[in-house]
């Protein structure tokens, strides 16, 4: 997933929750972004989280809020694994469509990325009970609980003004991350062709070897091997979705040579194609 298409949201539910752990059927979450915020509350374990420009290893009780659009990226930290719950909303939840004064100078801002949010939040005992009883609002899922989440996101907002974990955008340098997000545009719509570093960096008006630097500063890996970070996990979600073959996969996702994907595949999930998809298959039912 790069620009998502997922709808997170709908009119009548304006989020979407997620109980994750990273890694699970795959080892990491790469470099994305979608137009809604998303808060994610660190339950155990510890992870590296990619936010924009910034880099940082979370453990529980962390709290992250990621405004629209932002790039963001999970990688494992070491042996670790995290489980974490996040909660992906449309600024509609927040209010934001509202003219009273707290909307336009408080969350309006915020949503616009006008406003810029610690990473990760300084949280206290106060803000951490605040969020759990968010996300335990989202997992009943109801309207009556719809009122918890929404005035507990609201109080969320409210603490972090009161900390200091929103700020203005002080920094007017474009940052890497927004350097070279043409270039991942371009990756995900043309993942089953053949991209070279020179299409790409010609794409962002940027030198081949600045682009390959200010990639690697973004994503965390270089561009080839993000790409190839993608093209894997496009062929775990075509294993598991889809009937065709391994070999028929394999071109989808950009390999041309079979052989490659498979060491590619086990390189990343640590078994083969096809013991991935009878694991997966089994998982399901």
């Amino acid at each position: 997933m790069l620009a998502e298409k997922r709808q997170h949201s709908t009119v009548l539910v304006p989020y979407t929750y997620y109980e994750c752990s990273i890694p699970d059927y795959f080892p990491f979450v790469p470099l994305h972004w979608h137009g809604e915020l998303e808060l994610n509350y660190v339950i155990s374990g510890s992870a590296e989280f990619i936010c924009g420009d910034e880099r940082f290893i979370t453990h529980a009780g962390d709290v992250i809020l990621l405004p629209p659009n932002m790039l963001h990226a999970i990688y494992p930290s070491g042996g670790d694994m995290q489980r974490y719950d996040t909660l992906v909303f449309s600024g509609e939840l927040l209010g934001s469509a509202c003219n009273d004064r707290s909307t336009v100078e408080c969350i309006r801002p915020l949503v616009s990325g006008e406003r810029r949010i610690a990473m990760p939040i300084p949280a206290d005992d106060a803000m951490r009970q605040t969020v759990e009883r968010i996300f335990m609002g989202a997992r009943a899922g109801t309207p009556h609980a719809d009122l918890l989440l929404k005035s507990e996101m609201l109080r969320l907002l409210w603490l972090m003004e009161a900390q200091g974990a929103i700020i203005p955008q002080a920094d007017s340098r474009t940052a890497a991350s927004e350097l070279i997000r043409p270039a991942i545009e371009y990756i995900h719509a043309n993942l089953a062709e053949s991209i070279s570093i020179d299409t790409l960096a010609q794409i962002t008006h940027l030198s081949k070897s600045y682009f390959m630097g200010q990639f690697k500063k973004a994503a965390g890996v270089g561009a080839i091997e993000y790409i190839n970070q993608l093209r894997i996990r496009r062929a775990c979600h075509l294993l598991t979705d889809t009937a065709k073959s391994v070999a028929e996969i394999a071109f989808a996702c950009g390999f041309r040579n079979l052989s490659n994907f498979n060491r590619q595949f086990r390189g990343y999930v640590s078994c083969t194609p096809g013991e991935y998809r009878r694991i997966a298959g089994c998982s399901d039912q």
